[in-house]
C-alpha cells in the first residue's frame, strides 16, 4: 500500500460504533519488545540499527494481519508524511524524528501499527474504537506471540521483558483510553478527577501523549505500572477506572442539562456560531470548539449522523493533514488557519441549528415578579 492510499482511507477505528463511544473515543494497547543480544536503539550504532531492522521487518510484514499493509523505512518518508502519521496516532512524535535504521508498518485498517527501532526495537500497538481494551490486548497478544516464534526477545526470568526505559520492564505494556470529558471540564470537576486517577497509579496525558496538552477536552488515561502485574490485571484495573470515569462524565452532563442549561447551551451555541462563520481558526481553537459540537450531538442538539462529520473535521483540520491536502507547496500558519476555517464552514452548512427543545432555560424574573 502506498502512503497516499493510507491517507485517503478512513481508519477502521474512526467508525463511531465502539462501546461507550460517546465518551471513549478509542482504546489502545502497546507492547515494547527488544531482541536478545543486540543493543537497544538508543545505544546502537547505525550499522547495528540497520542490522536489527532487517531482522525484524520481514517477520512483521509477513504477519497475516499485515496483508496489504503500508510499510516504509522512515528515511523514505517526508517530514510532512511522518507528521500525518503522528496526527493519526500511528507513530509517536519520537519515532517521527527517526530516519535511517527505523521503519513503520501499518495495516490497511489502521488499527495495528508497528514501529521498528523507536525507543525499543519493537513498539507494537492496536487501536480500537470505544472502550475495547480487552479486545485490543487480545489482538495484540496474538501478533506478539506470532513474532516471538520468529524473533528472540530479550527476557529475564524474574523481571520479564527487558526494555530501554526501566518503567516499561516487565510486561512492556501500556494500555490507554482516549476519553472526551467536556461535562467534567464545564462543571469544573476535571482537576479532582485527574488527582484521583493519579493517586491510584494511573497517568493522565494530553491528545498526543506525554508532555502534550489536553486540547478539545480529550484526555489519555493509561497504566504506569508494568512490573509485577499480569497483563490481564492491568487491563481489568484500567477498564474499571474508565467505566467509573464514564459514569462521572454522564452524571456531569446530566447536571449541566438540568441545573446549568444556560452554560451548556452557550458553549454549544457559541461553538456552532463561531465555527460556522469564522474566517481564520487555529488548530487549538478549532479542536476546543468542535468538542462542544461533539457534546451537542451526544445530547441530541444535532442529529446523531453528524457525529462522523465532527470526528472527520477533528482529523482533517490538524496542521499536517491540512498541508497534505493543500494544492500549493507550503502553507504559512495564517494560510492554514484560513483553510481550516473554510473547511469547517463548508461542512457545517449541512448542519441544522442546535435543537434546544429538550432543554428548559429558566427565565429571569420579570419586574412584576420582582415587586411581589
Amino acid at each position: 500500500m502506498k502512503i497516499s492510499s493510507l491517507f485517503s482511507s478512513n481508519s477502521e477505528r474512526a467508525r463511531n460504533d465502539g462501546p461507550h463511544h460517546q465518551i471513549v473515543v478509542s482504546s489502545r494497547v502497546r507492547l515494547a519488545r527488544n531482541l536478545s543480544g543486540h543493543p537497544f536503539p538508543g545505544w546502537a550504532k547505525k550499522n547495528d540499527r540497520l542490522q536489527i531492522l532487517e531482522l525484524i521487518k520481514p517477520p512483521v510484514e509477513s504477519l497475516p494481519e499485515m496483508e496489504g499493509a503500508f510499510s516504509s523505512y522512515l528515511q523514505e518518508l517526508s517530514a510532512l508524511e511522518k507528521q500525518v502519521l503522528v496526527e493519526r496516532h500511528l507513530i509517536s512524535r519520537e519515532h517521527a524524528a527517526k530516519s535511517a535504521g527505523s521503519a513503520v508498518v501499518v495495516n490497511k485498517e489502521q488499527t495495528l501499527s508497528i514501529m521498528i527501532n523507536e525507543e525499543d526495537h519493537l513498539r507494537m500497538q492496536v487501536l480500537q474504537p470505544g472502550l475495547q481494551l480487552r479486545n485490543a490486548f487480545q489482538a495484540l497478544d496474538k501478533v506478539d506471540s506470532a513474532l516471538e516464534t520468529k524473533l528472540d526477545y530479550a527476557f529475564h526470568p524474574q523481571l520479564g521483558y527487558l526494555t530501554a526505559c526501566p518503567t516499561n520492564v516487565g510486561t512492556g505494556m501500556r494500555a490507554s483510553a482516549m476519553v472526551h470529558l467536556p461535562g467534567l471540564v464545564l462543571s469544573e470537576q476535571i482537576n479532582q478527577v485527574i488527582q484521583a486517577i493519579n493517586k491510584i497509579g494511573l497517568a493522565v496525558r494530553g491528545l498526543y501523549g506525554e508532555g502534550t496538552e489536553a486540547m478539545g477536552n480529550l484526555f489519555q488515561i493509561s497504566n504506569q505500572i508494568t512490573l509485577g502485574e499480569p497483563e490481564e490485571e492491568i487491563i481489568a484495573q484500567l477498564n474499571k477506572v474508565i467505566e467509573r470515569i464514564i459514569e462521572n462524565e454522564e452524571n456531569a452532563r446530566q447536571i449541566l442539562v438540568q441545573k446549568r442549561p444556560g452554560t451548556l447551551l452557550d458553549n454549544i451555541g457559541r461553538g456552532f456560531g463561531i465555527l460556522s462563520h469564522a474566517y481564520a481558526m487555529s488548530s487549538k481553537e478549532a479542536l476546543n470548539l468542535l468538542s462542544f459540537l461533539k457534546l451537542g450531538v451526544d445530547l441530541g442538539f444535532f442529529p446523531p449522523e453528524k457525529q462522523n462529520d465532527i470526528d472527520d473535521l477533528i482529523t482533517v483540520t490538524q496542521p499536517a493533514h491540512l498541508q497534505s491536502n493543500a494544492s500549493q507547496q507550503k502553507l504559512t500558519p495564517e494560510e492554514r488557519d484560513t483553510l481550516r476555517a473554510q473547511i469547517i464552514r463548508e461542512k457545517l452548512k449541512a448542519f441544522p441549528i442546535p435543537n434546544t427543545s429538550k432543554v428548559v432555560i429558566p427565565r429571569p424574573p420579570t419586574e412584576e415578579t420582582h415587586h411581589e
